[in-house]
């Protein structure tokens, strides 16, 4: 699919705005030029005493009207653009969360938390600059410098030529040598402050750790002497925006110098009046301040750019995710996701297959999962183990259609996973290892897996989850406040609420992704014996880094470096695979060991 861009799209729709904006800029500077030209003469002629007082009337009027009239057309001109940019600027942001949030279940592996606050933070804003500090100024000064040199050259032809050439050095030399100086150092800040909203996320997300390890003053350290180099870049640019801005105001000097001599020879000629001396001066300098802020709109082109880069790099991976299918085929999709849906929900039955299934998330990255088959018919239960990084969370998402492979495929009932889209959490179901539980009662925490459920179905599916007992014992019941996110119950009871919630979803395919994580043995023993008996017939995937209760999976998985490294039923990688055996005893604790045995 063709993409945009970030500046096309809103062209035409506020064509008419755009050009409102210059013309009113325009009359502005006219209007300003147009007071100074008059008072010029006004003060010259009020010097000399008239022959009547009414030759100074129509000055004053003037001097009235272009005073009033430039502040009045130079509030619209900010009304009308800052109303026109902010309204383009919250398209500009809704298309950016359109394009982030079909990827939100990934975004965390694609981009860090810091690329992604600041494309939300400075980019968008810098691109609003775009237009309020660069294209309408620049076109502005363009007009402007067009109209001063036609209307000097009524005049004189010669001296036109020379004053263009003076404003030349404003609207075009002086820009382009300030863009060739400071483009590395705008870029530098740009990528400084992008390291700074990484290393700041960062900091926040894993804060735990640095306080755990003590090193919170190393932290700080560093943080600030990134600081310090940014500021440093960014001084070493202002002294530039400094030296830059004397020497336009010499040039404006010079300019005034030469417009007073021309005036001086003009009048010894007597080609114009001793009044009007004062007005060509004056003139010189609103016409000037039409010039001046160029540079510095056109030194900041790098940044604009380094954001667009950005931005164009969230939209390249929105296109690299699963691709939409053609229109002519999305109807027959739709239907075909429809039909399959209503079979799954009316048999219960949702087999999954990977056929030779690999991922990865960019072109020149490592492979996630690689050449994976598997075949997952509705009730088997799914062991899938392995450390962090061995492919486990990608080899999820595909299963749940967030991502397609980027070879093979991956289907449910015969059709790619990727195409259920949103139908997909009727299908399958997910408890992961910190269920967020809202404020507010038990019963609605464990509705939201069926908001059209009953009370009696509320509480059938906390019998399942073996909660009835607990829910009973508590000052109101099922309309007992949780707190907020859960506090008022343990790990284990926060965890068997979301299981309830997942068995009132009702969905043939659940996912359990580590959520025995942080439990202790007995409480994990328990939730797991709990969970495989009140999902009887569902297809269970369980993802986990240790051992506990492989036992009863019809299937173990062990992946590592994105391959599948060992695969079989508990027993017969006990039987064969002295590493996996290893690691069940490893993993065993002796707590659930005694309790076994026991039993």
């Amino acid at each position: 699919m063709k993409r945009e861009g970030w500046f096309a799209p809103y062209v035409s729709p506020y064509f008419w705005r755009f050009l409102l904006i210059i013309v009113l800029g325009a009359l502005t500077i006219f209007s300003a030029s147009s007071l100074m030209y008059t008072s010029g003469f006004l003060i010259s002629k009020a010097s000399i005493p008239p022959e009547n007082i009414l030759m100074i009337y129509v000055p004053i009027v003037g001097v009235r009207t272009f005073g009033t009239s430039r502040a009045v057309i130079h509030y619209a001109e900010r009304l009308v653009s800052h109303d026109t940019i902010l309204r383009i600027l919250s398209k500009m942001r809704i298309r950016l969360y359109n394009i982030l949030e079909p990827q939100a279940l990934f975004l965390s592996s694609r981009f860090r938390t810091g690329d992604i606050l600041g494309m939300l933070a400075d980019d968008i804003e810098y691109l609003q600059n775009v237009y309020l500090r660069t294209v309408f100024p620049s076109i502005i000064a363009l007009l402007i410098y067009a109209a001063a040199v036609i209307s000097i050259g009524t005049f004189d032809v010669a001296f036109a030529l020379l004053m263009g050439l003076y404003m030349l050095v404003l609207v075009v030399v002086l820009p382009l040598i300030s863009l060739l100086l400071t483009q590395k150092r705008q870029r530098q800040v740009k990528q400084e402050r992008n390291r700074l909203y990484q290393k700041l996320t960062d900091a926040v997300l894993g804060m735990g750790d640095w306080v755990i390890s003590g090193r919170q003053g190393q932290f700080v350290e560093t943080y600030e002497a990134d600081e310090r180099a940014v500021a440093h870049t960014d001084g070493a640019l202002r002294r530039w925006a400094r030296l830059r801005m004397f020497i336009g105001q010499a040039v404006v000097g010079i300019g005034v110098l030469s417009m007073l001599y021309w005036a001086a020879g003009q009048f010894a000629d007597g080609a114009i009046a001793g009044t009007l001396i004062a007005a060509f001066v004056l003139v010189v300098f609103p016409v000037a301040d039409a010039f001046l802020p160029v540079s510095e709109a056109v030194e900041k082109i790098p940044q604009y750019r380094n954001s667009l880069e950005r931005l164009s790099g969230v939209e390249a991976a929105e296109g690299s995710m699963a691709g939409a299918a053609p229109d002519s085929g999305k109807a027959d999709t739709a239907r075909h996701v429809d039909a399959a849906v209503k079979a799954i929900k009316e048999t219960g039955l949702a087999p999954i297959r990977l056929e030779n299934a690999g991922y990865r998330y960019a072109a020149g990255d490592d492979w996630s999962i690689r050449n994976l088959t598997l075949d997952i018919p509705q009730g088997r239960k799914i062991a899938v183990i392995g450390r962090s990084g061995a492919g486990k969370s990608t080899l999820l998402k595909v299963i749940q259609g967030v991502i397609s492979p980027s070879v093979g495929s991956a289907t449910i009932k015969g059709i790619e996973a990727s195409a259920y889209g949103e139908r997909i959490p009727q299908l399958i179901a997910v408890l992961n290892q910190s269920p967020h539980l809202f404020d507010t009662t038990v019963a609605n925490n464990i509705r939201l897996g069926n908001p059209d459920a009953s009370d009696e179905d509320i509480k059938q599916a906390a019998k399942l989850a073996k909660l009835d007992t607990l829910i009973s014992s508590l000052p109101e019941g099922y309309n007992t406040a949780v707190r907020e996110a859960g506090q008022r119950f343990s790990g284990g009871e926060r965890q068997r609420i979301a299981l309830a919630r997942i068995l009132l979803q009702n969905t043939p395919v659940v996912v359990l992704d580590e959520p025995t994580v942080g439990l202790d043995p007995r409480t994990e023993r328990d939730l797991l014996a709990t969970m495989f008996e009140a999902m009887e017939g569902k297809t269970l995937i369980w993802v986990t880094h240790h051992l506990v209760g492989a036992e009863q999976m019809d299937e173990v998985i062990f992946m590592e470096n994105g391959f599948v490294e060992m695969r079989g039923t508990h027993a017969e990688l006990m039987d064969k695979e002295p590493r996996y055996r290893k690691l069940y005893e490893l993993d065993r604790p002796s707590g659930f060991v005694n309790t076994a045995a026991g039993e």
